[in-house]
């Protein structure tokens, strides 16, 4: 299986958040499509999507949706 390129491949959902995970534009875009305009990443959210427990984009969509409404 080929290694996933986070600068380049298409992100849905469902692409799994691997140990290869980075924060690049691609993923930026992906998130604030699916968040909205307001989509930010901070310091505790980034080490929370790379503390390696199993996820999907989809999973880490769901969190920030879910801190933004506990603010």
């Amino acid at each position: 299986m080929a290694k996933f390129d986070w600068h380049a491949d298409t992100i849905g959902r469902d692409t799994p958040v691997n140990k290869t995970y980075r924060s690049t534009q691609n993923v930026r875009r992906f998130m604030t499509a699916e968040c909205g305009a307001g989509f930010r990443f901070d310091r505790p959210f980034m080490l929370w999507i790379k503390d390696g427990t199993p996820k999907t984009m989809g999973d880490v969509v769901d969190e920030w949706i879910r801190r933004q409404s506990v603010m």
